[in-house]
């Protein structure tokens, strides 16, 4: 497991996001406090606090290169 901090503050970068990773089979989990949400879900993310940078969990063995690469806009 890989943990980056990214940054999701407009309607436009969740939607973008949520397009990207959901080409990817891994797990993605956000964590904001408490909360883990999975990454995948637009509703889950628009229940966080997207003010400030959230914790973003890539359960990823294998191909993790090529969604860091993926991930480059989002990281803060």
């Amino acid at each position: 497991m890989k943990t980056v901090k990214i940054s999701l503050n407009s309607i436009d970068k969740v939607k973008s996001f949520v397009n990207d990773i959901t080409k990817f089979d891994n797990d993605f989990d956000l964590v904001s406090g408490r909360y883990v949400i999975d990454a995948k879900s637009i509703m889950g993310i628009f229940s966080l606090d997207l003010s400030k940078p959230i914790d973003l969990n890539i359960h990823a063995d294998d191909g993790a290169d090529e969604v860091m690469k993926v991930l480059q806009p989002y990281i803060v």
